[in-house]
């Protein structure tokens, strides 16, 4: 099973919590023979994804939106992304140099591309710019590709 991740970054710690359990019981989900995690690995729930994904034995793949995509999260995350990327048995690159907006849709494109199911962490509201969860959301929907939304009861965004 190819699982792929979108969700929204910067999410408080009590929402962070709630997340991470719910993305746990989606990884247990599947057996870790057959599940290969896909995930841009941003901070956030990319990066948590990741983790549980290796956790449990599964593969990580890996789309890199950008070649200037790691410069544009938070320093503190750089160690993290690269430890994922190392790890990844295969990355897809988007082939876009500035990290931007455009880019991040064109490495959710393929990402969803690649998957046969699509997990959002998604508060159900419209992107707040190009790209945003919503909007990958939506390309999934239109694409026909099978689509987990996760908000756990209690979940808030600022």
């Amino acid at each position: 099973m190819r699982l792929g991740i979108t969700g929204h970054r910067g999410l408080r710690a009590e929402t962070e919590q709630l997340v991470r359990e719910a993305l746990r019981e989606e990884v247990k989900r599947h057996s870790p023979e057959a599940l290969v995690g896909v995930s841009c690995i941003a901070d956030g729930p990319d990066a948590w994804f990741a983790e549980m994904v290796l956790g449990a034995g599964g593969k990580l793949e890996v789309v890199v939106p950008a070649e200037q995509y790691r410069d544009g999260l938070p320093e503190e995350h750089h160690q993290s992304y690269d430890r994922f990327l190392r790890q990844a048995v295969e990355v897809h690159h988007a082939g876009m140099v500035e990290s931007d907006s455009q880019a991040h849709m064109a490495g959710s494109e393929i990402l969803v591309g690649v998957v046969d199911e699509l997990i959002a962490v998604w508060d159900g509201q419209p992107a707040r710019g190009y790209g945003g969860t919503a909007d990958v959301v939506a390309y999934a929907q239109r694409t026909g590709v099978r689509t987990r939304v996760i908000w756990p009861d209690g979940a808030t965004r600022d």
